[in-house]
């Protein structure tokens, strides 16, 4: 009996090229992240295997070159890890299907079991059948040209799809092509020996595309890499925005751990004006920072010299003359740059807090005044009160002389609050003026007074007004002034009342 006879035959070793068609291809080394290295192409062909040197008897599919199958990408469409191998435009193919054949088209079984195929040379014996049915002897050898013709197949897809070594390919379409005719199926053996010829004729012209699909894509991305490095150079050279520029300098990095495909030598040249325009921008953001700490640096002595001063003058109680002293520091302040947002504030604080410290003084002491002013106001209020019961009519001299005490204790009194101060002092002038006019109706009638008496006179009071609000105002420099102004307009006040006298 036939070794056919009977059973189906176990499957052949040479239905090993039903495995994973991308198992053979060997993976580029690529770039390191971490080291920052450029990539090799990732593209680099596999070795051929080397072809079966005796025919293949095929059996069932086995279960992994089934889904070795399945997971074959559609002719032209990229495989996993692969980039896109169809022209743009170009209808990508759906999933690989090797129809089933006919066999009843192709073969028969005789009357004793035994399988024949029609080729162009005529019928020829593959094998016997004595397990049953003809009909399923002669399903059995179609299954086998099927997975021929799945084979064949599978390999048109790789290759018009790019997604192999074209070298392989061809080796393994050789093979197929030297096997098919004598292979023990039943099918169109002539026609799909056919089809494993014409790729083995065209294999080189695949290879040639591969190529040259190789070559663009190796250039684009190229171009890619040239343009990042171009766009870095630009950063490193004019970009003043540290923290954007800072962030795309990283992004540029991920995108450019994702272009693949360049060989090492421009890889690394690429790379290189990259790191460079990095490192630059990193040095001139360096120096920038280093420039501003250097200002800050100044600014901080500059604010810590003002806060020195400002405790100096916290303790004063020239009120005047610091007030304005501290309103200069305060401008000063304002003038010299910050020096960072926590430092900067430290120093507010303690610089705050000095003229706080004045000007808590200054405001209690202002009560204080305030306080004794009001209280001065009173008192005069009474001598006021008194002196308007005078009654010159009836006892001039007594009159006289009781304003004149009045008068003398109305002066001793301190400040009063300068709202008030204008309206007391024309109420003393109306008392006197009405004890000035009695006496003056008591005397014979002479001559008008002298100008420059009541000039004198006019001049004394203005000064003793500008005495009273020089001191309201509490600066020791203009109460020194406006007193020895006083004191030169009393002296030139007394000699003109002596000149008038001797006339």
């Amino acid at each position: 009996m036939s070794p056919d006879a009977g059973t189906p035959a176990a499957p052949d070793p040479g239905d090993a090229v039903l495995a994973d068609p991308t198992a053979s291809e060997a993976a580029a080394p690529q770039e390191s992240p971490a080291q920052e290295a450029p990539a090799e192409d990732p593209v680099a062909e596999a070795p051929a295997e080397e072809a079966p040197t005796e025919p293949v008897t095929p059996g069932p599919i086995p279960e992994e070159a089934a889904a070795a199958i399945a997971a074959v990408p559609a002719p032209g469409a990229p495989a996993p890890g692969t980039f896109p191998a169809h022209p743009a435009g170009e209808p990508t193919p759906g999933p690989i299907a090797a129809p089933a054949s006919d066999p009843t088209a192709w073969g028969r079984v005789d009357e004793d079991g035994t399988v024949y195929v029609r080729t162009a040379d005529g019928e020829r014996a593959v094998g016997s059948w004595q397990a049953g049915d003809p009909a399923a002897g002669l399903a059995h050898f179609g299954r086998r040209f099927d997975d021929l013709a799945t084979e064949v197949t599978l390999l048109e897809a790789r290759l018009k799809a790019h997604t192999g070594n074209p070298t392989e390919i061809k080796s393994k379409a050789q093979a197929l092509a030297d096997q098919i005719p004598s292979a023990t199926a039943v099918g169109d053996l002539d026609g799909l020996a056919a089809r494993a010829r014409a790729m083995v004729e065209t294999a080189d012209s695949a290879a040639a595309e591969s190529r040259a699909e190789k070559a663009a894509h190796r250039v684009a991305q190229i171009a890619r890499k040239e343009a990042l490095a171009a766009e870095a150079e630009q950063i490193a050279a004019e970009s003043t925005a540290w923290k954007a520029a800072g962030d795309r300098l990283k992004a540029i990095v991920e995108e450019w751990k994702t272009i693949r495909g360049i060989d090492r030598k421009t890889d690394e040249a690429l790379w290189q004006r990259f790191a460079a325009a990095r490192d630059g921008f990193g040095r001139r953001r360096g120096a920038h920072f280093a420039s501003l700490d250097a200002q800050r640096g100044e600014a901080r002595a500059a604010k810590q010299e003002l806060i020195a001063e400002a405790q100096r003058l916290s303790t004063s109680t020239e009120w005047g003359p610091t007030s304005a002293a501290m309103r200069s520091l305060m401008d000063r302040w304002k003038a010299v740059p910050r020096t960072g947002r926590d430092g900067d504030d430290d120093l507010w604080k303690q610089f705050r807090a000095a003229q706080d410290v004045f000007f808590a003084a200054r405001t209690e002491s202002d009560k204080a005044r305030t306080t004794e002013e009001v209280a001065n106001q009173q008192a005069k209020e009474e001598i006021l009160a008194e002196a308007e019961k005078l009654d010159a009519s009836k006892d001039l001299r007594g009159a006289q002389n009781a304003l004149r005490k009045l008068q003398e204790r109305y002066d001793a009194i301190g400040h009063v609050p300068r709202g008030a101060m204008r309206a007391l002092e024309d109420r003393m002038q109306a008392v006197e003026q009405r004890v000035r006019g009695a006496a003056d109706a008591g005397r014979v009638r002479t001559a008008p007074e002298n100008p420059m008496v009541t000039s004198m006179r006019a001049a004394v009071t203005k000064a003793e007004e500008q005495l009273a609000k020089a001191e309201a105002s509490g600066n020791a420099q203009r109460i020194s002034q406006a007193q020895a102004d006083l004191a030169t307009r009393q002296e030139w006040l007394a000699e003109a009342e002596k000149a008038a006298s001797r006339r």
